[in-house]
């Protein structure tokens, strides 16, 4: 049996930073599945401490930015 990894959509506009409501750039995946979405600011705040403990850590603030 192989594991399946679940392929996450990217972040929009509409998702929100789980700390305090801005727009979500970061998206942390806990090894349980679930997942916290966090805005720049927030994300970097707690970058050191969420890298430790989650799975995978997507950064999508590079494919916001205006060309």
């Amino acid at each position: 049996m192989t594991p399946t990894t679940i392929e996450r959509p990217p972040l929009t506009a509409f998702d929100r930073c789980d700390r305090c409501g801005a727009q979500a750039f970061v998206r942390a995946v806990l090894p349980g599945g679930s997942e916290l979405l966090f805005c720049r600011h927030h994300a970097r705040k707690h970058e050191d401490r969420l890298r430790k403990v989650t799975i995978t850590f997507e950064d999508e603030a590079e494919r916001s930015a205006s060309p």
